[in-house]
């Protein structure tokens, strides 16, 4: 089921009392992308593809005469790599990466897929009116980008989907929790979106979620997501095969 970019009128969604402007949550929206943050994103996307191989140093200098950079936004890019789990930081021998082994993976996505099952069950309850129809914007705009094929820009705005249904749990803790849950799994969720046809299949994944966050149905959006994260790590494991 696909929903068309206009909003869409649920006859049996559950009325949503208003929310005071004090209460409602503006939707976490992604900034400017900094140096550190790409440097990050290409370093991650070489350890996740194997370029660079588990135990392999990772040189300030060298990385930053590759990049053309400072060794400031090496750096912190190394910093993010070592919190997410990618790389770690060896006494007298520096950032070298490092691969989760197959059961740390495993128990790392079925965390998220519980989280973030808790995100979409609380959003389907709490969600203002304005915040349902942010997220049904983004999911259009996701349909459209699944037809145009663009890992990178789909993985973008992913990601704001995604942040939509934290906010929308209107339950700070938890989306804090899941956020820094999602930041350690990024660079595998991302891998996946390489996979042929993998685009049009969340897109598909995501339509269950919002379909059941709009009719208010707690369990239901539970358990679509559940399972859209457990396909995305099936899809990543297909991947990580591939390479």
């Amino acid at each position: 089921m696909s929903i068309d970019p206009q909003p869409l009128q649920h006859r049996d969604a559950k009325p949503i009392p208003a929310q005071p402007a004090a209460q409602q949550r503006a939707v976490p929206t992604i900034g400017k992308t900094t140096r550190a943050e790409e440097l990050r994103r290409q370093l991650a996307d070489e350890i996740v593809r194997g370029v660079l191989a588990p135990g392999a140093s990772l040189d300030e200098t060298e990385i930053a005469k590759r990049f053309n950079v400072s060794r400031t936004p090496v750096r912190e890019a190394l910093r993010q790599l070592v919190a997410s789990g990618l790389v770690e930081s060896r006494p007298h021998h520096g950032a070298v990466v490092a691969q989760p082994s197959f059961e740390r993976l495993t128990g790392m996505f079925e965390a998220m897929a519980e989280l973030e099952a808790m995100c979409a069950g609380f959003a389907a309850e709490r969600m203002s009116p304005l915040e349902r129809r942010d997220l049904e914007a983004i999911h259009a705009e996701l349909r459209l980008l699944s037809h145009q094929g663009n890992p990178e820009r789909f993985h973008e705005m992913n990601e704001r989907f995604h942040n939509a249904i934290y906010a929308g749990s209107h339950n700070d803790y938890i989306a804090e929790i899941t956020l820094a849950t999602r930041v350690r799994v990024q660079p595998f969720r991302r891998a996946q979106f390489r996979n042929l046809g993998r685009l049009a299949k969340s897109h598909a994944e995501h339509d269950r979620v919002v379909v059941a966050i709009m009719r208010g149905d707690r369990a239901g959006a539970a358990a679509a997501m559940r399972g859209h994260i457990e396909l995305v790590r099936d899809e990543y494991e297909i991947y990580a095969v591939s390479v």
